[in-house]
């Protein structure tokens, strides 16, 4: 069976799309005389003839070959051109990624201060008067203002309070409440120590300036009586607390650490986990300074932290090789601790300071 019209071949054959092994008959008559009749009066090639013939196929295959070349290289020209839009493309793209991280990352550096200090701003002139109905008056030994004081002519110790990132010294009444009779044999008078670029005080907080108040404010407390210097530290107050004591020991003869703050690289990689915590310009470390301290140290840990995380509070606790007790406030958040004078706690807490090895 054949598909499709005969096609006649080479020499008369006739080549059909048959059976393999199918033989093609010649067309016999006037096709096959005129075939037989054109080869017979075909001159015979000249001498050389037959040598030029032969050089002009070569010439001819090479001819192709340097076009075929030719034309492989503009496809490759060509596909080249297509491919490389793309390429600039996808370089612009990531240049301006790149370019607006490092924006991103700058902005991060100069500003980060902001997200970590939130100082509440006065006049003293203002305050003075409302300070003074609540038993406080301002604290500035050789005129300049450090903080407020809470005077007290029966105490026999010193309570140095550093407070936290926000507000100022005067938001934290609840510390004189609390500690200035918490052990009756040891009556303390409580000194806030007001942060630079704080309320009335000058400055731009930062962790050297804040380390430097907090070693200001120990030696000045050491001029008012004898007796014992304890630095209480709040939140952030309470790792300025640990690197002023590893600084100057012997200064500080107890701790209490306040929902204690490890570090701020440490609490940053928990709230925000995609900023590298080298960025940090005031790192805070008191997980790295406690340990120099060596002196004894109280903590009070809330037992849901929100903010320093209660488990940082308890590892900084576990770490610590000196002399340490520790209280928790179970249900407390990092804002909710129960500050009602009274509780056992204040108490034990200045006690376990006082107790000598």
């Amino acid at each position: 069976m054949c598909s499709g019209r005969p096609r006649a071949g080479r020499g008369g054959e006739v080549r059909g799309r048959g059976f393999p092994g199918l033989r093609s008959e010649r067309i016999r008559g006037s096709g096959e005389a005129a075939l037989r009749a054109g080869s017979e009066h075909r001159p015979a090639p000249g001498p050389g003839q037959g040598a030029a013939e032969s050089t002009r196929v070569a010439d001819g295959a090479h001819e192709e070959s340097l076009t075929g070349r030719a034309a492989g290289s503009q496809t490759r020209r060509a596909a080249g051109r297509a491919v490389l839009p793309w390429a600039v493309a996808v370089l612009r793209l990531l240049a301006a990624l790149a370019g607006i991280a490092v924006v991103g990352l700058a902005v991060l550096w100069v500003g980060q201060r902001k997200l970590l200090y939130f100082p509440h701003r006065y006049d003293l002139g203002e305050v003075t008067a409302a300070a003074a109905r609540v038993g406080l008056e301002p604290w500035a030994p050789g005129g300049e203002f450090l903080g407020w004081r809470a005077p007290d002519a029966a105490a026999r110790g010193t309570l140095v309070v550093l407070h936290g990132n926000a507000g100022s010294a005067l938001d934290r009444l609840h510390y004189v409440a609390v500690f200035r009779r918490a052990a009756p044999e040891t009556p303390l008078e409580v000194l806030l120590v007001e942060y630079p670029g704080y309320g009335p005080r000058p400055g731009t907080p930062t962790e050297a300036s804040l380390v430097a108040a907090a070693r200001t404010a120990l030696r000045e407390a050491r001029r008012l009586r004898a007796g014992p210097v304890f630095l209480a530290g709040e939140s952030l107050g309470s790792a300025v607390a640990a690197l002023a004591a590893a600084e100057a020991p012997a200064e500080v003869d107890g701790l209490i650490l306040v929902t204690p703050l490890a570090s701020v690289p440490a609490v940053a990689a928990r709230h925000y986990p995609f900023l590298p915590g080298i960025l940090a310009r005031d790192t805070l470390r008191a997980d790295r300074a406690l340990p120099r301290y060596g002196g004894p140290v109280a903590f009070l840990v809330a037992g849901r932290d929100e903010v320093v995380f209660t488990d940082l509070g308890l590892a900084l606790h576990g770490a610590y090789p000196g002399r340490k007790g520790l209280w928790m406030d179970e249900r407390a958040g990092h804002n909710t601790l129960d500050w009602r004078a009274g509780l056992p706690r204040w108490r034990e807490m200045v006690e376990f300071l006082c107790a000598r090895p």
